[in-house]
């Protein structure tokens, strides 16, 4: 029923038969507390439409960082590009970089990885980490502040 309804919404086949997985997943870690078989086909259903939702969304956010930038943006990241090596720093900035993402916890450093990496929503990084999405967003937001004291911390000390 689930992949058919991914079917019906217009996943294509390969894409159904994922997303189906993903939504048994999502069952497996917190089934419903319904008992009526309505009420489950119901929230399946719901489940089908959010993985389908994302996935559609990921697909747009990878064709986006396809296309080449903007003349505006081009020049807006020449520009930050130009100023943050301008100072002869850059090297000591990515080395900094570096160091500060080996001093990560595993799992700081797991959420980066598959958040920026692999380009994976928080829904299916909090999957993965075992985590809600609002925790990923928590530990993605504290992980950047860290290695922002981290690496400026490294900077002033010119190591």
């Amino acid at each position: 029923m689930v992949w058919r309804f991914l079917r019906f919404l217009g996943a294509r086949g390969e894409l159904a038969d994922e997303l189906t997985q993903e939504v048994f997943v999502a069952w497996l870690a917190g089934p419903p507390r319904c008992v009526d078989e309505d009420a489950l086909a119901a929230w399946l259903r719901g489940i089908a439409r959010n993985v389908l939702r994302e996935a559609v969304r990921q697909r747009a956010r990878s064709e986006a960082r396809e296309l080449p930038l903007l003349d505006e943006e081009a020049t807006f990241v020449e520009t930050q590009w130009r100023r943050l090596e301008s100072d002869g720093r850059g090297d000591l900035r990515r080395e900094a970089l570096r160091t500060c993402l080996d001093s990560l916890d595993g799992r700081a450093r797991r959420a980066l990885e598959l958040h920026y990496g692999e380009h994976l929503g928080r829904e299916r990084t909090g999957a993965m980490l075992g985590i809600a999405p609002e925790g990923v967003k928590t530990l993605l937001r504290r992980t950047r502040a860290l290695l922002r004291a981290c690496i400026e911390r490294r900077m002033e000390h010119g190591r």
